[in-house]
C-alpha cells in the first residue's frame, strides 16, 4: 500500500513532531505507511476537511475522532 496521501502536509508530523523524529517515525510506521484509515486525524479530515481536525488530535485517538464525527466533541 502507498503512504497516506496527507502525510506530506500533515501538521501533526510537520509541526508537533518535528523535534521528535524517532517517535514520529514509529507513529508514521503504524498510521501513515499502508492503511491510513486507522489514523484518527485521517478519519476526521476525510469527512470534515483538514480544517476540521483539532491540532491536538493524535493519530491513535480513534474514539475521539468518532465523537467529533458524531458531533459529540
Amino acid at each position: 500500500m502507498a503512504d497516506c496521501k496527507r502525510l506530506a502536509t500533515c501538521p501533526f508530523f510537520n509541526d508537533q513532531m518535528a523535534d521528535m523524529p524517532s517517535m514520529a517515525n514509529i507513529i508514521k510506521q503504524r498510521y501513515c505507511r499502508g492503511d491510513s484509515s486507522q489514523c484518527a486525524r485521517y478519519m476526521v479530515a476525510e469527512v470534515l476537511g483538514r480544517e476540521g481536525v483539532p491540532a491536538d488530535l493524535y493519530p491513535s485517538q480513534v474514539d475521539r475522532a468518532k465523537a467529533i464525527l458524531e458531533g459529540r466533541a
